[in-house]
């Protein structure tokens, strides 16, 4: 090869090294990514908290915001799950005072199940007795969080509690399948 013809075959390699490079960044993008869905098209564990609150499902629920915990840890997401015990500690009750015992069993399954293993082997509990066990754990489980909420920000604690017990006010009959508006949970 003459000296002239050198400069254009250096181009074209490099041309051709772009190519190649621009082609592993886009393979390694599909990898990287779930191809179904991008990270900002996601549902955020608070917006998925949300839905299940609304379809009563208290064990995604509860999962979403201790994932948000974990991930943020903050008052905002301590009072979010402590709220969500709550909100199961409120339905429960309201379960047990409009006499539906046959939902309060429904609840205790979707609280404890989840594997298909257990659609052979479902558990047998009595109503009465699963509410109790329920209510004393997620008080228990609530009044924690809620110290960890404090410890965090005390002020924000306080003000989320009080929107929280207007929220409730309210809404009487149902307050536990939803939040306060104001926290925003389907925006995040």
């Amino acid at each position: 090869m003459s000296l002239r013809g050198r400069p254009q075959a250096v181009r074209q390699d490099l041309r051709n090294l772009f190519a190649v490079a621009l082609l592993l960044v886009g393979v390694v993008a599909q990898i990287a990514a779930p191809s179904h869905l991008q990270a900002a098209e996601r549902a955020s564990h608070m917006q998925r908290a949300t839905v299940f609150l609304k379809a009563g499902d208290y064990r995604h629920a509860v999962e979403a915001c201790q994932a948000e915990v974990r991930e943020a840890p903050s008052a905002r997401s301590y009072v979010s799950l402590t709220y969500v015990y709550h909100a199961l500690d409120g339905y429960l009750e309201h379960l047990a005072t409009t006499d539906q015992w046959v939902r309060v069993e429904q609840l205790y399954v979707n609280l404890v199940t989840g594997r298909t293993e257990d659609l052979v082997d479902p558990p047998d509990v009595l109503a009465r007795v699963a509410k109790e066990l329920i209510q004393q754990a997620v008080q228990r489980q609530a009044d924690v969080t809620a110290a960890m909420a404090a410890r965090l920000d005390e002020a924000l604690v306080k003000r989320l509690w009080q929107e929280q017990a207007a929220w409730r006010q309210a809404r009487p009959a149902d307050w536990w399948s939803g939040v306060p508006p104001q926290w925003q949970w389907e925006g995040s």
